[in-house]
């Protein structure tokens, strides 16, 4: 009954996380999806919205959740900004030089945060930080974390919000347009290349926010940039590369593989002495690589066949 208890307790926060992680996971897609290149600096975006809240709420006394109305609109213009005057030049060049230069974005950005704020772990309490509701159902007390919920509200509603914008508006049409066929896209008289750098602005948008919301749940330190961008590959590799419908599944589960796998596993001797609550990321890992050898293309994406 314990295990049981833990398990559904488990569920719910991992559910509430991984919509969290599935934002992660959307900006690294919606990127991928149209521009066809892999962002390596995703998660240092992710760890410059954790400290652009931290700023917020320790500089200007400003709640963190509320300063997404700030950093979003300069995460924008900093994604576009890096495209129009670093990636935009690289348009036809080789795939390993974007990589290395996204590579190379990312490191300007963590070391750069490194030398604002030093190494010293970063958090921030919120007045709402350990509000709890409590739903009693049957003889199971099962606990809503008030925090978590706000950050899933706030990505549900961003989501959908790109989700409007992306199939209702003359430059969601664009955006398709350009991931579909660009050359054909240009042919109708798009600015391909303002594209790319929209896509990109709104990629780093979904990461900064969801720094910002994940900020209040965990401490921020300059270097952990890698740890997100791993998640965010994980979460697009298991909804299918370019799939915004897979990576919010993909986040999903990832919040939820490791969810349980943190708050089971301690419960069972054997597995707690060979796992135990220590290799919270591994579980994902371990999905991962599931999917990989029986669905390679992930749950959403599209097979190719060569001929």
């Amino acid at each position: 009954m314990e295990i049981f208890s833990q398990g559904m307790q488990a569920l719910i926060d991992g559910l509430l996380t991984g919509g969290v992680y599935a934002m992660i996971g959307a900006g690294l897609s919606l990127i991928f999806g149209v521009m066809r290149i892999i962002n390596f600096g995703h998660g240092d975006f992710v760890v410059l919205g954790m400290y652009s809240a931290f700023f917020a709420a320790t500089a200007l006394h400003m709640d963190p959740y509320l300063s997404i109305l700030v950093v979003a609109p300069l995460a924008y213009l900093l994604g576009f900004a890096v495209h129009r005057l670093i990636l935009s030049r690289l348009l036809g060049a080789s795939e390993q030089s974007t990589k290395l230069a996204s590579l190379g974005i990312g490191l300007v950005v963590s070391n750069a945060i490194l030398l604002g704020f030093g190494t010293q772990p970063q958090t921030v309490d919120t007045t709402y930080s350990t509000s709890v509701w409590v739903m009693q159902v049957g003889t199971l007390e099962l606990r809503f974390s008030v925090i978590r919920v706000v950050a899933m509200v706030i990505t549900a509603a961003l989501i959908f919000l790109l989700n409007r914008m992306l199939f209702t508006s003359e430059i969601g049409k664009a955006i398709r347009a350009t991931g579909q066929n660009r050359l054909g896209a240009e042919l109708q008289g798009v600015d391909t290349r303002r594209i790319y750098a929209v896509i990109f602005g709104i990629g780093t948008v979904l990461a900064a926010t969801a720094g910002v919301l994940l900020l209040p749940l965990l401490s921020a330190t300059p270097t952990m940039g890698t740890i997100f961008t791993n998640k965010a590959f994980v979460i697009t590799i298991l909804g299918g590369l370019g799939s915004m419908p897979g990576a919010i599944i993909g986040g999903l589960i990832l919040g939820v593989v490791e969810s349980l796998g943190s708050s089971i596993f301690p419960l069972i001797p054997f597995l707690n002495n060979h796992f135990g609550s220590n290799y919270r990321d591994a579980y994902g890992l371990i999905i991962f690589l599931l999917v990989l050898l029986l669905k390679p293309e992930g749950l959403f994406g599209r097979t190719v066949k060569r001929v």
